[in-house]
């Protein structure tokens, strides 16, 4: 039966997910991380509950897809490599050039590639993937899926900054947003729980994990979204500062005696957001634990997260004149019931919005809302790569 292979590729990782491709049913999954450092893990899981792992060094990413492919062989995953009709790639930046997911030859890897300035860290790699892929399985079609696209559909008032217009017609300086294939599913699938179209909704969904990110869908379309130019802006996050006063970067670095501005970027991306603030953890549950336990700069932490959660929410209650659902997913998203509690809390009545504290205990799929709220909150599970099978299977026209 035809397999499409879901890819999402990190600067020293590489994950991939089999489906098949009719039935959307996960055939396997697995992981080599470590790519280029010594040590490296392999982790391949199938079959019911099935799993191999290897620690071995592969030195990047053609050689980590080498591995996979040829285990997926050994172990019975897939008989021959003629079961694989394509693979489908999460890439992160796709600019203005992509604005839905596409099928990839020469030129758009090449496009790809041109687009790193926008995301340095997962773009080059995630080129490299794709040419790893299309080396061993020549011939087999290559789709990219990005996180920008979902978001192209913003209107320009949303995605313009407050900055002379040649910065964005000479250098692309502009809101792009993240997190868009996982929007993009949960919110379709808010929709279906409800048994209504889409196109009549409006829906913010909450992206919460290590990085996190809200956005505003109406009817279907993304209308504007708390990540930035860089997945830097918007909500406090795990290692990430979030929306901050330009003019305090310039003030920390002349207080602190820090000269790059790369370095004070770093701080901003690694050092800040939950673990910055808390001085614990970037670990959501870590900080809950701690706060618990009486740490002052724990609880500062978590309320500042709520605060900046429920902000992005009124202002995307306002941008789209009403809501008709809210959606949790993501790692704390889905799993953090506290979380969804604090930011879904009495501020919220006002808007019609209230929690069934029983329904809320939850980790699975589920509506969480009070029986008697005017609006649907939902905790559902994102599946990001099962959206990028899917739009595999639509632009390579595989069809069994």
């Amino acid at each position: 039966m035809s397999k499409v292979i879901a890819v999402n590729a990190g600067s020293s990782s590489l994950k991939f997910t089999i489906y098949e491709v009719t039935s959307e049913d996960e055939v396997s999954s697995g992981l080599v991380d470590r790519i280029g450092l010594n040590d490296s893990n392999v982790v391949i899981k199938y079959g019911d509950g099935e799993k191999f792992e290897t620690v071995t060094d592969v030195k990047n990413h053609e050689e980590a897809i080498n591995i996979l492919l040829e285990q997926l062989i050994e172990l019975n995953i897939i008989e021959s490599y003629d079961e694989i009709s394509g693979t489908g790639h999460r890439i992160v930046a796709g600019g203005e050039i992509f604005k839905d997911s596409a099928l990839l030859d020469e030129e758009g890897i090449k496009q790809v590639e041109a687009l790193s300035d926008f995301a340095p860290l997962h773009n080059g790699p995630e080129a490299q993937g794709i040419r790893a892929f299309q080396k061993v399985l020549p011939g087999k079609p290559t789709v990219g899926v990005f996180d920008t696209s979902f978001h192209t559909t913003m209107p320009e008032k949303a995605y313009l900054y407050s900055v002379p217009m040649e910065y964005y017609e000479k250098h692309g300086a502009r809101r792009y947003g993240a997190h868009g294939t996982s929007h993009r599913y949960v919110a379709n699938r808010a929709a279906e729980l409800m048994g209504k179209d889409i196109a009549d909704l409006k829906i913010i969904t909450c992206h919460l994990g290590n990085g996190g990110s809200i956005t505003a869908v109406d009817g279907g379309k993304s209308v504007d979204t708390s990540m930035g130019f860089t997945p830097l802006a918007g909500i406090t996050m795990g290692t990430r500062s979030g929306d901050i006063d330009a003019s305090l970067v310039s003030y920390i670095m002349e207080k602190e005696g820090i000269s790059d501005i790369k370095d004070m970027i770093d701080i901003l991306n690694n050092k800040s957001g939950l673990l910055g603030l808390s001085g614990v953890s970037s670990d959501m549950r870590d900080v809950e634990a701690a706060a618990a336990e009486g740490n002052e700069n724990a609880q500062a932490a978590l309320e500042v997260f709520y605060d900046r959660v429920q902000k992005y929410i009124g202002s995307y209650i306002a941008v789209m004149g009403g809501v008709d659902a809210i959606v949790f997913t993501a790692g704390i998203g889905e799993n953090s019931p506290a979380t969804r509690a604090a930011i879904i809390n009495d501020q919220m009545d006002w808007f019609g919005i209230d929690l069934d504290a029983d329904k809320n205990d939850t980790r699975d799929e589920a509506e969480i809302s009070a029986d008697d709220s005017r609006v649907k909150v939902f905790t559902i599970p994102t599946d990001e790569e099962l959206m990028i099978v899917r739009d595999t299977v639509r632009l390579a026209n595989i069809t069994e």
